[in-house]
């Protein structure tokens, strides 16, 4: 009978094995002199693998540093909506200090998705509790620039009431420092519409105009460099409130307001994303209107992050995954921004370590057939620049003969950081002392669940 075929095992250099041996080391012909072990030759690692595993190492001592590794960055990276509109900034910006950042925080008021196609009517007016898609426009109702230090500290931010009177940028006059988003958008279309352009690419061209005035005109006002910006319009805030509720909120006084639907007694409740968008939309039948919505807006991000700190989702890739999705899919970020870098500071952030502020008004007026609130942009960049250590960076810029002619020196303070010296950026903020009353009521600390009016 024919001896079935057998296959015979394969060797790594490329010898098969002679019949019949065995797992064991071959027999020694007898009389013979065993031959020499010959070493095997170590295997180099191809270029590919290499890298793979150096990256690997290096992700996992990111982790335990910031909690989100190279893994997490990366798959938040891919399909992220990014834009370029603060390479239009950077040539005049004013001169920062060392390696802090400022970011800015852009909430858009507007009902329709990232190709401008109208939000479900039914889902505007029950679930947003918003009106219709007609209204809203474009305005940026939130402003919030969020100062975080180089090489951590306290972390300064400062909310920018929505109708303050400011000069937009690009010549374009006095208007509510939310306007310019929506008036540089309309310029844009009508030139983009003239020359064919249309539908989604219209939309987005539109925008990339809209960020930049509000991107130019919030720098001017307030005399620091821009670094990062993050774009969230009304979809996108009740996409995150629904990941992360019911979200903790507390109230001095029981409210009703059938504008935005807010309807919340006294204290300390959870509310769902419906009713958290009511919370930070409600303006009416409060005592400081709008400026009281701003302490508003500021209470909700606090217990917000309070609450994925007390979860654990800032080390846990799994629970990021809900909220990063809703990130890919609402927000909008700049092209320049590492956002691994800024999970390093998301301790100081949850834990406490950082402070929310409203820059001061001088009064109230109407311009233009409007109510608005009037300023004093110079106080204004003052107390920023104090606040940010950007007083010393713009002296010693201007020693350099880099100083920019436009910025308003810093406030009349003697001593220009926490120890009294070079205003060291690093720990605390570089902070020049600011009175509390400098600002529009009381600071909204961040850490836990702060209770507002």
């Amino acid at each position: 009978m024919r001896e079935p075929y057998r296959r015979e095992p394969y060797r790594p250099d490329g010898r098969t094995r002679s019949p019949g041996a065995g797992r064991g080391r071959p027999a020694a012909r007898q009389g013979a002199r065993p031959a020499p072990r010959r070493r095997r030759p170590a295997r180099s690692l191809r270029p590919g693998r290499a890298v793979r595993i150096a990256i690997c190492l290096t992700s996992a001592a990111v982790m335990l540093t910031s909690g989100v590794g190279w893994c997490a960055y990366h798959w938040l990276d891919r399909g992220v909506n990014t834009s370029s509109a603060l390479d239009a900034l950077r040539d005049g910006a004013p001169r920062g200090r060392g390696d802090a950042v400022n970011l800015l925080l852009i909430g858009l008021d507007s009902r329709k998705d990232m190709n401008g196609n109208d939000l479900p009517k039914e889902f505007v007016q029950d679930e947003l509790h918003a009106g219709s898609s007609d209204i809203g426009g474009y305005n940026t109702n939130t402003l919030i620039l969020m100062h975080i230090p180089a090489g951590g500290g306290k972390v300064t931010a400062f909310s920018i009431p929505r109708d303050d009177y400011v000069e937009i940028a690009g010549g374009r006059g006095e208007h509510k420092i939310k306007e310019a988003y929506g008036i540089a958008k309309a310029e844009a279309e009508e030139k983009l519409s003239a020359q064919g352009v249309k539908g989604a690419e219209l939309e987005h061209r539109g925008r990339e105009a809209g960020r930049e005035a509000t991107l130019a005109t919030v720098q001017r006002f307030l005399g620091v460099p821009i670094d990062h910006f993050a774009e969230v319009n009304l979809l996108g805030f009740y996409d995150i409130a629904k990941v992360v509720q019911p979200v903790q909120v507390c109230l001095k006084h029981p409210v009703r307001d059938r504008y935005s639907g807010a309807d919340f007694p006294a204290g300390l409740q959870e509310l769902d994303a419906r009713q958290a968008l009511s919370f930070v939309r409600q303006r009416h039948g409060l005592a400081g209107g709008d400026l009281d919505r701003t302490h508003r807006q500021q209470a909700f991000l606090s217990s917000v992050t309070h609450k994925l700190k007390e979860q654990g989702v800032w080390s846990d890739f799994g629970k990021l995954q809900g909220l990063f999705d809703v990130i890919k899919k609402d927000v909008v970020i700049d092209n320049r921004w590492n956002i691994l870098d800024f999970a390093r500071q998301a301790p100081n952030l949850t834990g406490g370590n950082a402070e929310f502020h409203t820059l001061p008004i001088e009064g109230f007026a109407t311009r233009k057939g409007e109510a608005v609130n009037l300023v004093d942009p110079e106080k204004v960049r003052t107390l920023v620049q104090a606040m940010t250590g950007q007083k010393e960076g713009q002296r010693e810029g201007q020693k350099a003969g880099q100083g920019d002619g436009a910025q308003v020196a810093g406030p009349q303070h003697q001593g220009g950081g926490s120890s009294g010296g070079g205003g060291d950026d690093s720990k605390g903020g570089g902070s020049a002392p600011v009175s509390p009353d400098s600002f529009q009521g009381p600071p909204v600390k961040m850490g836990g669940v702060p209770c507002v009016d």
